[in-house]
Parts: C-alpha cells; structure tokens; sequence
C-alpha cells in the first residue's frame, strides 16, 4: 500500500479529495478492486494510528485522512469489510481503560477527585477512531463520504455485529451534525440543476419517476418539491417531498401523477397533498428528517399560499397484503367481511354457487377488470380490513404494524380516509389490494395528535372510526 504524505494540495481547493468526487459522478464499477493483503492492513493500521495521533501537525494529519478515505473507495468489498472491522475492532475504547476510570471514580474521596476521575472517564469512554472519524469532515466532500461509509456497514451490519461499536458511533456523530438547525430547506423547480434534478429521479422512492415529461409535470405550476441541504452536503438532498396543490382530498395516486390534467392556480387552490416522502442517503437511516421536513413546509405553504386550508397525504399501505394474507383474510375474505345478501349478488354476478375459493386478491382482480359489481360489493369492506390493519398495533410497543402509520400519526396526523384503488398500478395490487389512505396535517391539531398518539392512542377521523367494529 503506497501513501503519499506529500499531497498537501489535496487540502486545499478544487483538488481535495478529487477521487472522491469521481467516485460519486459515476458508477461504483468493478476496476475498484484493489484488495487488502495482511501487508496492506498493517500498513493501514499505523497510518490510522499517526492520523489519529496527529504529531506531525494538522494539516498532515488531515493529508493523511485523505489518503485513507482514498484508498478505502479504490479496495473492493471483502476489503472495505476489513476496514470496517479494523476500525470496530482495533480502534475502539478499551475496557481495561474503561474499568480502571470508573474505580477511580468510585473511590474518589473529594470534588476535586471526582472532577478529575470524571474527566479520565470520559477520555476512557471515547473511542480512538472517533479523531479519524472527524478528521474526514474536514476533507471536501468528507462528510458525505462518511455517509456512505456508515451505509456500507448497515449493509454489513446484521452478519457482522461486532461492527455495531463503529456504527453508533457514526449514528451520534450524524445525530449532531444533521440537527435540524444546521439544514436548509429549499425548494426544486424545473429550472434547478440538471444535476439536482436527476438525483431526484434516482431517489424517488414511493412512485417511481418515469420519464422526463413526468418529472417536469411533477414540478409544475401546481406542485411544489422541497428538499432539505446539509451545508457540507450543498448538492445531495438529504430528503424531499413532492406536494400537489388540488381542490379537493386527492384519493387516487394515478389521477393525481396524470400528466393530461390541467395545470391549476395555486392561487384558487385550498388542499396541498404531500403524496411522496423519501429519504435519500442510506447511511443515515435513524435520523428523522421527515417529521421535521413536513412541518416545514407546511409552515411555509401556510405562508406564501395562505389559500391553502387542508393538509394531507396520499399514502401507501405497504404490508397490508401479506399482513391480510398471513391472517388468513384474503382467503376468507368473502366469508368474513360479506354478508348473506351480498355474498348472494357475488354468486349471481360471478355465476358460482360456491364462493369458498375465491380470495380477496381475485376479486379485486375481478374489480379492476371492469367488474362493477364486484368492485361496488368488496369496497366498503376492504376499507373495513384496511382500518382494522393500519389500527392493529405492535405487542412490543403498541404501535401500529404498518410503518407508514407510524411515521405520520407519530408526527400528530389524524388517520383520515381510506382510498379504495387508489393505487391501481401492479406495486399497489401487490402491496395493498390498490388501497391508499390519507392521513390529516391540521396545524392547530398536530401538537395535541402527537401527544395522543405517546398515549398510545389513534387519532382517526370519524368516518375510519365507523368502519371498525
């Protein structure tokens, strides 16, 4: 492994950490396969050691934090795994050092004593890697290579859980350095980069962006996207929300996205939709962005377009299929949610005398085909299943299944009406019977919802409310 201590224009200017930047403007292709010999890892580990050390000042300090970051993006994957373990492993506190603080406190016997122990404490507490892990914030684009690194260790992470020291680490890190007084909210129009505008097709992860024309369409008049910035990371969103500005509670993902609709006046408009939510960067899962992302543009909407009275979501239902499935609903859907009367129209519609063997899934394929007696019969109860699903609640927290539910009535949303194919696409069919559900952002609500709902108690409009039991 060849280090190059004389780099210093890495530091400084455009040149800093330039592999890098190539790194993220291309694909991760397979000519980055240098592998890491038992030469090249010990060679690694004393770099690290006089990067942590920093003897030879701080600006060859931060030198050599660049060479490793380089190297760490040219190894190929059993290598990085390696890395991560030297790290997790070789530089974390010692127990030793750990033990012999925490006597030392014990036995204190005066306030100076204590001070004294509690500071050795502290030092014993705190991992030597910690110093190279800030160093490479001082590298450009530093910030976002520790990012990716901690997404490549979540990879790792469950048949690895030794790296789980080096993983909290960069969890504690992050949740300092992306508080949310340091993020900036913007908003993408069509004229942004194109740039910009391509990592938002990249991460779009809700309803898929198909095409340019479909992008801009989503930008439009009548939409809005805002995105939230980390001034260390000014040109990857760490999160968006795509917003459409309508008339009425949009139910249906399809006739919202159709690009033939008219563009509207957001001036005239009185609803804003929040119909898509995506966080970005993998490696910072466990840092909330949404909540915080959503009040805010709820705030700022409630500002530039004071026009704007109603605030909701069109959501989707993952999981609600296979929780249906896994409970033995959908097979005995037309037994449990039918009644005699109309389990007696089915038959004449469908011509059977024996509905046993007909699942929830091939009605709703039935429905969707055009059959409009089966779609006007299995409606009112598959919204009936869909409000007992998103109300069940998990026996470890008492929180609703569905993580969807979770992440908006957490953030004081009411559970406000179940959409009967709303999402008519194949990914809706398969996740959900083409079921979607608004969940209500009422300003003067949120507060009083979100401290209900650390009551464990759901806020639901009235008319979910009837549809349960």
């Amino acid at each position: 492994m060849n280090f190059n201590r004389g780099r210093l224009d890495k530091i400084f200017g455009d040149g800093l950490l330039g592999a890098i930047r190539k790194v993220y403007d291309s694909t991760q292709d397979d000519q980055k396969n240098t592998h890491l010999s038992e030469s090249d890892l010990a060679g690694l580990k004393d770099k690290i050691w006089t990067c942590i050390k920093a003897e030879d000042g701080e600006i060859v300090a931060r030198s050599d934090a660049a060479d490793i970051a380089d190297y760490y993006l040219k190894i190929d994957q059993d290598s990085k795994l390696r890395f991560m373990q030297l790290l997790a492993e070789e530089f974390d506190a010692r127990h030793i050092d750990i033990d012999a603080a925490t006597t030392a406190y014990k036995n204190a016997m005066d306030d100076q004593e204590r001070l004294k122990a509690r500071r050795r404490l502290t030092d014993a507490l705190k991992a030597p890697r910690l110093e190279l892990l800030t160093r490479f914030t001082s590298l450009d684009q530093g910030v976002k290579f520790l990012v990716d690194f901690r997404a490549d260790i979540l990879k790792n992470l469950r048949q690895y859980p030794e790296l789980a020291s080096l993983d909290e680490d960069l969890k504690n890190l992050f949740l300092s350095w992306f508080d949310f007084g340091f993020l900036d909210l913007k908003r993408i129009t069509w004229r942004s980069s194109a740039d910009l505008l391509e990592k938002l097709i990249a991460y779009e992860a809700v309803h898929e962006i198909e095409s340019w024309s479909d992008l801009k369409n989503r930008l439009d008049n009548d939409r809005r996207c805002f995105a939230l910035f980390h001034p260390r990371m000014p040109n990857e969103p760490l999160a968006f929300v795509e917003v459409a500005l309508t008339d009425h509670l949009s139910g249906s993902i399809q006739k919202l996205l159709d690009e033939s609709n008219p563009v509207d006046d957001p001036e005239k408009m009185n609803t804003a939709i929040f119909y898509s939510i995506s966080n970005t960067q993998a490696g910072l899962r466990g840092i909330a962005f949404g909540e915080y992302l959503i009040k805010q543009v709820v705030k700022k909407l409630n500002k530039n377009l004071p026009n704007i009275q109603t605030f909701a979501t069109l959501s989707p239902m993952p999981g609600f299929r296979p929780w249906a499935t896994a409970q033995g609903h959908d097979e005995n859907f037309v037994l449990e949610y039918l009644d005699t009367s109309a389990r007696e129209k089915l038959s004449l519609s469908l011509g059977q005398e024996n509905l046993k063997d007909m699942s929830l899934g091939k009605l709703v394929d039935l429905a969707r085909g055009g059959n409009k007696v089966v779609a006007s019969l299995i409606e009112k109860p598959l919204c009936q299943l869909s409000a007992e699903y998103l109300t069940t609640l998990r026996d470890k927290d008492q929180c609703p299944v569905n993580a969807v539910a979770r992440f908006h009535m957490s953030n004081g949303a009411r559970l406000e009406r179940l959409n009967w194919m709303g999402d008519s696409s194949e990914n809706g069919l398969g996740q959900s019977y083409g079921m979607m559900v608004n969940y209500g952002y009422i300003p003067k609500d949120i507060d009083h919802n979100y401290h209900k709902y650390r009551e464990k108690e759901l806020v639901l409009s009235r008319p979910v409310r009837s549809l349960l039991p």
